[in-house]
């Protein structure tokens, strides 16, 4: 499956949140929508949606059935659904990582672990990791491990329906940064008289 654009992954990945953790407002209207997707926690980036921009996400995610449209019974309130477990061929625990991988973007197990606590419980990080490698693993990838950079103790996991290459985000500064850095970092000591007192 091609990426989906950024505010398609934004919308998919609240309506999963939102599913599992709070059933109360799901399925979801647009304005309940736009909140979640506009939310300043647990999310990478912050995002300012309007209207107009979360209508033009959930057109994207129909056309590709990821998302439909539903109408309580009685109720006048178009509210949207998500259709990922049905459309990926994924399980509730699957579709947990996705969602806080599409709206965090590139985690460790360990953070998948804490992060996902609220939608489902996993036993472990051993437990994280198995799922994770099943959606590396598929016949159409969902998940892709990226390599460990310096510094960095665990493998993140990125999710392939995310646009954009997230392999080099956090790539170590070059050289010629990090000369930069120490001249600032030696500038600011001497200014706050700390290279005296080694």
């Amino acid at each position: 499956m091609d990426p989906l654009r950024p505010e398609e992954a934004r919308v998919l990945g609240a309506l999963v949140e939102k599913a599992f953790t709070t059933p109360d407002i799901y399925p979801m209207t647009i304005n309940a929508l736009m909140s979640a997707c506009n939310q300043r926690s647990n999310r990478d980036p912050v995002v300012e949606y309007d209207e107009s921009t979360i209508h033009d996400a959930l057109r994207g995610l129909e056309s590709r059935g990821l998302a439909s449209i539903t109408r309580a019974s009685g109720g006048r309130t178009v509210r949207y659904v998500h259709r990922v477990q049905s459309a990926l061929e994924i399980d509730d625990e699957q579709a947990s990582l996705v969602a806080v991988l599409l709206l965090r973007g590139p985690q460790t197990p360990g953070e998948l672990r804490s992060r996902t606590d609220r939608y489902v419980h996993f036993e472990g990080v051993g437990a994280v990791e198995s799922r994770l490698t099943d959606l590396v693993e598929r016949d159409i990838a969902l998940v892709e491990r990226l390599e460990r950079l310096p510094g960095q103790k665990e493998h993140r996991y990125h999710c392939l329906l995310l646009p954009g290459d997230h392999r080099t985000s956090h790539e170590p500064p070059t050289p010629d940064r990090l000369d930069e850095l120490e001249r600032r970092i030696a500038r600011i000591e001497a200014a706050l008289g700390l290279d005296e007192e080694e």
